[in-house]
């Protein structure tokens, strides 16, 4: 090759690469162009958004709540694709998600990394008729299963017992306690959809339960937003995101393998869980594809219950001993409460939750402290939206946060302070707050609510009336979290000493 020939071939290159880039930059800024009148938020840059504002991604949500004090209540934010619509403080969110509740109850679509893994099945990513379909279902079986009933008491109780042995079985001795408490929550959903419970040492179940938290913890790495700028690349080329797609399969291999074993040995007269009960659904929609009753559909609502069942209350638990081991003093005060109303020869019950004021406002405050869902999961626009001066279209991406509204200063006395008071009237008995609002609301509030309600306030005081929580001689508990989807503590050691 000749030199002119190479300095030719080289400025060929230069020009595609230099078309290239003014080709990408003109499709995102058509593509991602803001309408009129769409809610304000920072000068964004072209490709990828705001990434250059965020200092921590695992601490977005206090940054954008100085987003809020620049640009209002209700702003806009993009990193990569389409803009997002931030709603903060508890008056904004609650006039959106139920006054125009149904304008915002769709989950976003076209979104590339769970268009793969999930492709808008199960419960939480479908949408419109088949979405309604589904939630219809799950709420109607799992309340014939006992869910927000007393029913379902003894289930919770027994599981209480279960753990309450494997904690003395540390002999007081420091122990991360996030994989005991994660089995014992998950065995309640287990039992629901599953029909079985598994045992504390059961290693294929604790290697599941760690990948569904290294999964979450993935989907917040900065390769999910790659993946999500460059699917067509991404699909091709090795990389971090393959150990994500690979852990989520995983994951829904396990749910398909039980979903399997149900047909082997399913009987039409006697169901014995949520997946039997679908099953036999099944067969009186057959002519209705579009409401989703169907085995992969059933497989994906499966792993929806299964996931949400587990990942949020025992993360709350996690928080809930920690903040005992950091605050004694609250500790003393719940289990004299507990000794007082319940004693010691009996397992606390539900029917005690009215008598226990404190013990039921520390839960609230922990529920509030810890927030554990601090950006909420994501719903987009039904139909083009107006919103006080604002215009929102259909099909954007909508997010209550959370976080600004569990800590909204207008809403609470104190709200950086772990405070039980928060809860409690001048008299010293509980009050409900309207701002307390950690499962969401509107149209796609959490439909396990009760459940947790119900594991919380059972698992907890079951624990504080058998142990006294403590941290390692030497250590001060440090509340420093990690947000991915759920917001978690720093793992921590902690002494659990009989009393």
């Amino acid at each position: 090759m000749t030199v002119l020939a190479y300095l030719l071939d080289l400025t060929n290159i230069k020009s595609v690469l230099i078309f290239l880039s003014i080709f990408l930059l003109l499709l995102d800024y058509f593509k991602n162009k803001p309408p009129k009148n769409f809610p304000p938020g920072p000068r964004s840059l072209p490709l990828i958004g705001h990434l250059h504002l965020l200092t921590d991604f695992s601490k977005v949500h206090l940054q954008f709540a100085k987003f809020a004090e620049k640009y209002g209540h209700i702003f806009s934010f993009r990193l990569f694709g389409p803009p997002l619509v931030v709603l903060n403080g508890h008056k904004v969110v609650r006039e959106l998600y139920v006054n125009q509740g149904d304008h915002f109850a769709d989950r976003p679509t076209g979104i590339p990394l769970f268009e793969d893994l999930v492709g808008g099945k199960g419960l939480v990513s479908s949408n419109g008729y088949s979405w309604k379909q589904q939630r219809r279902f799950a709420l109607h079986t799992l309340k014939n299963f006992g869910l927000g009933k007393r029913s379902l008491e003894p289930s919770i109780l027994l599981e209480c017992r279960y753990l309450n042995e494997a904690f003395s079985n540390e002999q007081g001795k420091a122990f991360n306690p996030q994989w005991l408490i994660n089995n014992a929550v998950s065995n309640v959903i287990c039992v629901l959809v599953f029909g079985d419970r598994f045992e504390y040492t059961d290693n294929d179940f604790q290697s599941l339960l760690k990948n569904i938290n290294l999964a979450i913890s993935l989907e917040a790495d900065i390769w999910t937003q790659i993946y999500n700028m460059f699917p067509w690349i991404c699909r091709r080329i090795p990389g971090p995101h393959r150990k994500m797609l690979s852990v989520w399969n995983g994951i829904i291999d396990f749910v398909r393998g039980k979903v399997k074993d149900h047909h082997a040995d399913y009987d039409p007269s006697n169901p014995r869980d949520y997946i039997d009960c679908f099953l036999g659904e099944m067969e009186k929609w057959k002519d209705d594809k579009a409401a989703g009753f169907n085995v992969e559909n059933l497989c994906f609502c499966t792993l929806d219950l299964f996931i949400a069942g587990t990942e949020t209350t025992s993360t709350t638990l996690f928080w809930a001993f920690l903040y005992m081991m950091k605050y004694p003093e609250i500790q003393r005060k719940v289990q004299e409460e507990i000794d007082r109303v319940v004693g010691s020869s009996r397992q606390p019950s539900l029917a005690d939750r009215e008598n226990m004021p404190y013990t039921d406002a520390v839960i609230h405050e922990i529920q509030r402290v810890g927030n554990i869902l601090p950006l909420n999961v994501i719903r987009s626009t039904t139909k083009d939206t107006q919103v006080g001066d604002y215009f929102i279209p259909k099909g954007t991406m909508v997010m209550g946060n959370l976080d600004s509204i569990l800590f909204d200063k207008t809403e609470w006395e104190t709200p950086h302070t772990f405070n039980p008071g928060h809860f409690l009237d001048a008299e010293g008995r509980f009050r409900k707050r309207e701002a307390f609002l950690p499962f969401s609301l509107g149209k796609r509030v959490c439909l396990g609510e009760q459940l947790a309600r119900m594991e919380l306030f059972l698992f907890f005081t079951s624990l504080l009336q058998r142990f006294s929580f403590s941290p390692p001689d030497g250590v001060e508990p440090s509340l420093e979290s990690k947000l991915a989807f759920t917001n978690c503590p720093q793992p921590y050691q902690m002494c659990a000493a009989p009393r």
